[in-house]
């Protein structure tokens, strides 16, 4: 199961990077489909250095051998901190201090492994 070792991860991404301050104020003028849709930037960011990370690790190409994508994508996760720190900080941006953290911790990680899987297959194409 990934989610514990990414909880543990994602309290050393929180620690290692601080938080971010900015101040937006424009961010309370935009709309939800404005807000979700200046999101889709940093998202695909996060999981596209993730789907890279884990098609770089020599355990994926040995694909004879079970591996479990989940604990590739716990391994991943130090290399993408940038990325997925600036998906957790703009969450924080638009929609609320903490809502960052509660998306990674969530939806975001319930649909990883299945995007990473579909990411990987179609740059093996």
């Amino acid at each position: 199961m990934i989610v514990a070792p990414l909880i543990g991860l994602s309290l050393v991404v929180t620690t290692a990077t601080g938080p971010a301050i900015e101040s937006n104020r424009t961010a309370s003028q935009l709309s939800a489909q404005q807000k979700s849709a200046a999101m889709q930037p940093l998202v695909r960011s996060a999981t596209e250095c993730i789907a890279r990370a884990v098609a770089a690790d020599p355990s994926f190409a040995n694909r004879a051998k079970a591996i479990d994508i989940g604990d590739l994508i716990v391994a991943s996760m130090p290399s993408c901190v940038g990325p997925v720190r600036a998906m957790i900080d703009g969450f924080d941006r638009y929609f609320g201090e903490g809502s960052g953290e509660a998306f990674f911790m969530g939806p975001y990680l319930d649909v990883l492994p299945v995007a990473v899987d579909k990411l990987v297959k179609d740059v093996a194409r």
